[in-house]
């Protein structure tokens, strides 16, 4: 499949892609997880995040471990660990933070770091990107989220993320960390000042990629906030539900080498996102305790979901519910 082809695919009825895409599922999953946001300050300033330094914060190694052992404590098998773009960190500051996880809670995984995190750590630490995410696995990283991708187009992140790593710089970290045996995952912020093409040639990266690698686990498309951000200036508001579905469906069909597409319910809402489970979407995150970047460009969703809801809303779709873990086995049904 060609960049034309997947423009073609957004050019389709909803409804008609809609019903190619729910037949490439067969249920529905999530995970019980908890975000740490370890810091918020942040060099790059983007003009896309409303998060970078806010607060001004940075939390000790004790506050992480703190509040991953309180959501394990509610049966959490995820810590799903960001930050930004901190020049007071080292690698030892992560390696110390992720071996005290490990220790404590060995069988909970440590999803940590986007590309552009260690990207700019890496640089900072005056070391190879393998280096850097060597040390990281040797401490305890398994897998690492999909951020920082935003638009994998140089002229759209010129405008909307002009100091992080470019969009082959994002790539050849992700090419990386697969090689070295740690999955990641991918996500495409969409719905600000890039076009129908642009999304098409990111999804066209990220199904040659995971062809070459096998290394993504999800995709996960990010319907853009753009409320108490520098962006706001051009982007009023966030896109609507039928462009939503349609980004959903298409993304279904060209990543059906990804093993699932998420309906992130932080930034759709849980009616969307019930609906989202129709048109696509195969994964619905999880109870994603403790989530502050969405929330701070906006979002008006709950601080978590329960278990329950999650079930609820998977069932929706009329498909079987799975909790799953992190690399998308499924742990528990529920029928």
């Amino acid at each position: 499949m060609n960049v034309r082809e997947i423009e073609r695919l957004f050019e389709q009825n909803l409804h008609d892609l809609g019903k190619i895409a729910d037949s490439i599922n067969d249920c529905v999953m999530f995970v019980i997880n908890r975000h740490i946001n370890y810091t918020d300050i942040c060099i790059s300033r983007c003009p896309l995040c409303a998060f970078n330094n806010r607060e001004r914060y940075l939390l000790t190694i004790d506050e992480v471990v703190k509040k991953a052992r309180e959501a394990y404590s509610e049966g959490a098998t995820e810590f799903h660990i960001v930050g930004g773009h901190n020049p007071e960190l080292s690698v030892e500051y992560f390696e110390e933070m992720f071996r005290r996880i490990k220790k404590e809670m060995p069988d909970a995984v440590i999803k940590a770091l986007t590309a552009t995190e260690v990207y700019y750590y890496a640089k900072k630490n005056k070391m190879s990107v393998k280096e850097f995410l060597n040390r990281l696995k040797d401490a305890g990283l398994e897998a690492m989220p999909g951020g920082g991708a935003e638009i994998l187009v140089d002229e759209v992140r010129r405008r909307i993320s002009p100091n992080k790593c470019s969009s082959e710089e994002w790539l050849r970290v992700m090419e990386t960390a697969h090689k070295l045996g740690i999955r990641s995952n991918a996500t495409m912020l969409f719905g600000h000042v890039e076009s129908i093409r642009h999304r098409a040639i990111h999804l066209y990266k990220l199904r040659k990629l995971q062809e070459r690698t096998g290394g993504f686990i999800s995709f996960i498309p990010l319907v853009y906030h753009p409320e108490n951000t520098p962006l706001n200036d051009i982007v009023k508001e966030k896109t609507d539900a039928v462009d939503i579905l349609k980004t959903i469906a298409v993304s279904r069909i060209v990543l059906d080498n990804f093993k699932s597409i998420r309906a992130y319910w932080v930034m759709l809402g849980e009616r969307l996102t019930e609906v989202a489970v129709r048109y696509g979407a195969n994964d619905i995150d999880g109870t994603i305790m403790g989530e502050k970047i969405t929330h701070a460009a906006g979002a008006k969703t709950p601080e978590g979901l329960t278990v329950d809801r999650l079930i609820e809303i998977g069932k929706s779709a009329g498909k079987r519910v799975g909790q799953r873990d992190t690399f998308c086995n499924i742990i528990r049904w529920y029928t």
